[in-house]
């Protein structure tokens, strides 16, 4: 998780699927981004205090399954509320970062109006399809065509085709949604 504003996002969102103690949160969370960079502890209980402190979450304790008692944190109501105002008003980063996006991505089904997902898929596709690059020459962006660099070349290509890929799929959900039937061959949200 690069930020605060991540982990704020994803805690949110996975308690919003159901109350969990902290460590199987961690693992939950560590399986959405851990690959890029995993969470420490010193990161992740932080981060539950200070959402705690805004009453954003709730801890209790329950019977764990030996003697020891274990913390569940739950989801409050103002955590619910938070995390829905995140998921219909993603800032500019939310929209951008591919990281970022698809932890926005992965809690998006919680917003209950179909037309508050397809404004924040809109947001992305809009963001796609404004020409960029990793490299410019002149103010221009360089085409992988143009580049000399064969690794440069390499991250060109490889962003054209995931960009590509991810453009086709926010078209189809945003015609398939947008007709009122469900997209992608997937039960309708």
């Amino acid at each position: 998780m690069a930020s605060g504003g991540d982990l704020t996002l994803t805690i949110l969102g996975f308690l919003h699927e159901r109350p969990m103690h902290g460590y199987e949160l961690k693992a939950r969370l560590n399986a959405l981004t851990g690959h890029l960079r995993p969470l420490s502890d010193g990161a992740l209980y932080p981060a539950i205090s200070r959402l705690e402190a805004k009453g954003l979450l709730v801890r209790h304790e329950e019977p764990g399954a030996a003697a020891a008692r274990r913390l569940v944190l739950t989801l409050t109501e103002a955590g619910r509320e938070e995390l829905l105002s995140r998921l219909r008003e993603p800032s500019d980063l939310e929209i951008s970062d591919q990281t970022r996006f698809f932890a926005l991505l992965t809690f998006l089904s919680a917003l209950p109006d179909p037309a508050d997902r397809l404004n924040v898929l809109r947001r992305r596709l809009d963001f796609l399809e404004t020409p960029a690059s990793f490299f410019y020459d002149d103010g221009r962006p360089v085409r992988a065509e143009e580049e000399q660099d064969p690794y440069r070349r390499g991250i060109l290509l490889i962003a054209r085709a995931t960009g590509a890929a991810e453009r086709a799929w926010l078209r189809r959900e945003l015609a398939g949604r947008s007709a009122g039937r469900p997209a992608s061959g997937a039960a309708s949200t």
